[in-house]
């Protein structure tokens, strides 16, 4: 690969582990609040229906790509959209999601429905097509979806959880409607995914964001069976879409994550990515500059990201940070970070070792 290579083709190569010339770089939630341009667009309607309008939807998708070129453009969506579409009650306030009828026994889980992405949730699709028709091969078209532990935590907490306390008690208590909910689920993502390749997304990230609340043994347990499900139900297309998992709080359960199916590990700002290269050799990483550094000065925005990306020497990874940009963000930084990842001339960046 060249320096003038497509940010696509060098986004999908870092995922697959093959030689680039510097890593690719986006940013988790990189359409958001923190831009002034975002706001102006929320001010007149609510979360919801910025989700399912795509006009609006592929505008605040694209408003990060023409402030800062990532190399991935994300389309804006939740990860609760396909749980609205699965038949449960979602709602959206200042204080985050909210299910007013949160699943809490086997009669529950029956009135959950698989569903036809292409007709409950078209809207995505159209998203998707919009984005990747505005950005050709200037960036990589990235789809999402929740993973099924994480999901089947919303749809039974009933929102956010301190302690995950009711999810726990179910899997003590009533295991065998926990299987079939976390079942249920990863097949819904696995067809989520898939028609959000089929609609023009070149790779995908699952957010198990809620998985390490689970030590070891109850993430190889619960977690890990379902996303794995999930990731062997993708139909990736004739490109073989990359997918990309992210877990935060990762740090214990690396080993296990690299069981999955994933192509790349995505990984929070707690663990150096030198000592998760070590446990997961073989798969692209993915992360982790701590969002807080965003808050602070580019000059340290900088440095700090210097010596993330010295942990991989730009082999097999992708630049991102270890969670979502958080609102306070200021753009400067933001500046400083896509900045940083492109100003070394790491021209031949390596490959995964064979």
């Amino acid at each position: 690969m060249t320096p003038s290579s497509p940010s696509a083709a060098r986004f999908l190569d870092a995922c697959f582990g093959r030689a680039v010339d510097r890593p690719p770089v986006w940013m988790m939630r990189q359409a958001g609040r923190y831009l002034p341009e975002y706001r102006e667009v929320r001010r007149d309607v609510s979360f919801l229906h910025l989700c399912r309008s795509p006009d609006l939807a592929a505008e605040v998708s694209l408003q990060p790509f023409r402030r800062f070129q990532p190399d991935g453009v994300i389309f804006f969506s939740d990860i609760l959209v396909p749980i609205a579409a699965m038949g449960a009650k979602v709602e959206f306030g200042d204080a985050g999601p909210h299910l007013p009828e949160p699943l809490r026994s086997a009669s529950d889980v029956v009135r959950l429905q698989r569903f036809d992405p292409s007709e409950a949730v078209a809207f995505t699709g159209e998203i998707l097509r919009t984005i990747a028709r505005e950005v050709g091969g200037r960036a990589a078209v990235l789809g999402f979806c929740g993973a099924p532990w994480t999901l089947a935590s919303y749809l039974v907490e009933g929102g956010g959880s301190r302690s995950f306390a009711v999810i726990k008690e179910m899997a003590a208590r009533d295991p065998q409607t926990l299987e079939r909910l976390l079942s249920l689920l990863a097949d819904v993502a696995a067809d989520v995914l898939s028609y959000q390749i089929a609609s023009g997304a070149q790779a995908v990230q699952l957010f198990d964001t809620w998985a390490g609340e689970l030590d070891a043994e109850e993430y190889r347990r619960w977690a890990l069976p379902a996303v794995s499900r999930a990731i062997a139900g993708i139909r990736r297309g004739p490109a073989g879409a990359p997918v990309i998992v992210y877990i935060n709080g990762c740090g214990h359960l690396v080993e296990a994550m690299a069981e999955s199916g994933a192509d790349v590990l995505s990984i929070d700002w707690r663990l150096p990515l030198s000592v998760a290269r070590r446990r997961a050799p073989r798969l692209a990483l993915q992360g982790n500059l701590d969002p807080a550094h965003l808050l602070g000065t580019p000059e340290r925005v900088a440095q700090r990201t210097a010596a993330m990306l010295a942990e991989t020497g730009g082999e097999a990874h992708v630049a991102n940070l270890g969670h979502g940009i958080l609102p306070g963000s200021r753009l400067e930084c933001v500046t400083a970070f896509f900045d940083a990842v492109r100003a070394p001339a790491r021209i031949g960046a390596g490959a995964i070792p064979a």
